[in-house]
């Protein structure tokens, strides 16, 4: 059952969700095989059963879970799968697969890449002009950078336009030393979706906090797309792009409170 991820590992690999949804949509896709999808324990540890074979990752690890709402939702994730196995229906599946197999390997080097967003935080690049821009930036991501600044002593610099700002040592220092607390491969590859998504490591750490919810933080990732929404409109395209890569979000956020449930 492995295979069916490892076969398909290039066909998912594109950046734009859409893009990767037509490439995958040319390939034919395995049948469900299996009748019954359940969660199994073994030493503390939860595991995706079906038909009571474990599934494995593409590497062929254990893929398990610390915690049973986490090992629930793949659960559901493979219950939901219908005549076919679609992996592009299965978000959950794909990013534990990449904790497993990637992130638990490289965890400081997809940890540092989560700290090296913040020095170039989408929240400090403001714009100058028009002034509706400006007040709808600063209402989504003010109160998250007065957040950052307040409660984890981390003061980012604000810039006006895409000229590079250079952030204070102690201000990734501090936001290096909160992200901390969610150093695990799960969470980091969780977190790390939700970063590269949003393009801002302050509105995931914000999420992870809990001082944003999921819809908030991507809410606040759009606050330019709105705008300019509001002005101009939008298109079939742009939405489409943008409901799919909400699913991978909403994934990722899912994820992450469930590892975080301590249940």
């Amino acid at each position: 059952m492995h295979d069916i991820f490892l076969d398909l590992t290039e066909q998912l690999s594109d950046p734009d969700p859409v893009r990767r949804a037509q490439i995958q949509m040319k390939a034919p896709l395995p049948k469900r095989f299996y009748k019954e999808v359940s969660v199994g324990e073994t030493d503390g540890a939860h595991t995706i059963l079906l038909d009571g074979r474990p599934v494995k990752t593409p590497a062929k690890s254990s893929l398990t879970l610390p915690t049973r709402a986490a090992a629930e939702l793949l659960a559901a994730e493979w219950d939901a799968q219908q005549e076919v196995i679609n992996p592009v229906r299965m978000p959950l599946t794909r990013l534990v697969n990449s904790a497993i197999d990637g992130v638990a390997a490289e965890i400081d080097a997809v940890f540092d890449d989560i700290v090296n967003y913040a020095g170039t935080d989408l929240l400090c690049y403001r714009a100058g002009s028009p002034q509706s821009l400006v007040e709808a930036q600063a209402a989504k991501w003010d109160p998250v950078l007065y957040w950052a600044a307040d409660q984890l002593g981390a003061r980012f610099i604000l810039a006006e336009g895409i000229i590079h700002q250079e952030q204070p040592q102690a201000a990734i220092a501090a936001f290096a030393e909160t992200l901390r607390k969610h150093r695990t491969p799960l969470q980091v590859a969780a977190l790390h979706t939700v970063t590269t998504l949003t393009g801002s490591a302050l509105l995931a750490l914000a999420f992870a906090e809990g001082r944003l919810s999921a819809e908030d933080t991507w809410r606040a990732a759009h606050a330019d797309e709105d705008w300019n929404i509001d002005q101009w409109g939008s298109d079939a395209e742009a939405e489409a792009r943008r409901a799919a890569r909400w699913l991978d979000m909403k994934a990722a956020a899912d994820l992450f409170k469930a590892l975080k449930s301590g249940s």
